[in-house]
């Protein structure tokens, strides 16, 4: 039995997500992009009227979905927020790890290689920001006062982020794996 292929504009995205992962906005071109998804040019400017400006951000806002649920995966039966946040931290490594060909951050690589842009950094500032907080929810689930769920999520926001680029520097995913010796107490 075959499977049907995704919906063209889920096709879009989603290539275009792992080609921005891979070489960034400025080296990704849209015919890289139609040839990889076997989408014709006209479906792309009906699903994303701007070109690849909206597909950027369509991008950008569907790898943060999937960053979205790895964050509850890995604090769903988190005991504490140190637990939750160490099973994060391992989780991101392992995707790290999978994927060495990934340029960097899904989130960066899109929408800061992108054009000079007030709306690619507005994005940028909202998806980051829904990371934060859902882990800061999380925190609180688990027991934290809101101010130091928020405090700790910017913290365990502020190490992922560097240590994501740590490990890209030493092509290891052992950097990320490293994190919870930097947790708040």
């Amino acid at each position: 039995m075959t499977t049907a292929p995704a919906p063209t504009k889920a096709r879009l995205t989603e290539t275009a997500a792992r080609l921005f992962r891979q070489k960034g906005y400025h080296g990704t071109g849209l015919s890289e992009i139609l040839a990889e998804s076997g989408v014709p040019k006209g479906s792309l400017y009906h699903h994303f009227p701007d070109g690849k400006a909206d597909l950027a951000v369509e991008a950008a806002r569907w790898a943060s979905a999937g960053m979205l649920g790895i964050v509850d995966d890995a604090f769903r039966e988190a005991v504490d927020f140190r637990d939750g946040a160490t099973t994060l931290c391992f989780k991101l490594a392992k995707l790290f790890d999978l994927h060495p060909d990934w340029r960097g951050c899904p989130i960066s690589s899109v929408l800061f290689d992108g054009p000079e842009n007030e709306s690619f950094r507005q994005v940028a500032a909202e998806i980051f920001e829904s990371w934060r907080a859902r882990v800061a929810d999380h925190g609180a689930r688990l027991g934290l006062s809101p101010e130091e769920a928020q405090r700790r999520a910017h913290h365990l926001m502020f190490l992922v982020q560097g240590g994501w680029t740590q490990a890209r520097a030493q092509q290891s995913g052992d950097v990320l794996r490293g994190l919870p010796a930097y947790f708040l107490p």
